[in-house]
């Protein structure tokens, strides 16, 4: 915990220097009289740059403690949707239940499902759940064979012990049935 309030208070520090150095631009180009010993603006502009870096490491440092904080891997259950179609099967929405309880929904646009054919995953749910039983459900609506409105459903039993559990809903066409097909995937270690 130390290192996290470490890193919090060099990301603090960071920001107020960028931030006094911001101010100070401005301020000594308004004035006039440069100071006495005055620094090259390239030196002051790559220093500018260098902070800026810093910044959006340390932002990005924080974005992930802030994850392991509020998604403990003994706890942290993710859920992601791959698509491998589009001769049967046009995804519209997608609904994830957890114990019968919505976690996550969905309504695609055509952009998304663009990235999600050229072999694109979406991190549908992120969340905490107990350790135990626990059954998944996942709801699709599209436009399915012959472009009639389609619901298509798959659910799972999984069983979340004290480590990371992650699952996949995969959405792919059956050519041998001309039909979507849907299953929901437990990713192993």
């Amino acid at each position: 915990m130390n290192s996290l309030k470490q890193r919090i208070f060099d990301a603090v520090q960071l920001g107020l220097a960028l931030l006094v150095l911001l101010i100070a631009l401005p301020l000594r180009a308004e004035s006039g009289n440069p100071p006495p010993d005055t620094v090259p603006e390239s030196e002051v502009a790559l220093s500018v740059e260098e902070l800026k870096k810093q910044v959006i490491r340390l932002n990005r440092d924080l974005f992930i403690l802030e994850e392991d904080l509020l998604f403990p891997a003994n706890t942290q259950f993710v859920v992601y949707l791959s698509l491998n179609t589009g001769q049967f099967f046009a995804l519209d929405s997608v609904t994830l239940k957890v114990n019968d309880e919505i976690v996550a929904s969905h309504l695609y646009t055509e952009r998304q499902l663009e990235a999600l054919k050229r072999g694109g995953m979406q991190r549908l749910h992120i969340g905490n759940l107990k350790t135990g039983e626990h059954e998944i459900t996942a709801i699709l609506h599209g436009i399915g064979p012959e472009k009639q409105d389609y619901k298509l459903a798959a659910s799972s039993k999984i069983t979340k012990n004290s480590e990371l559990k992650a699952l996949e809903i995969r959405i792919e066409d059956q050519s041998e049935s001309y039909q979507p097909a849907v299953s929901v995937v437990e990713w192993e270690k």
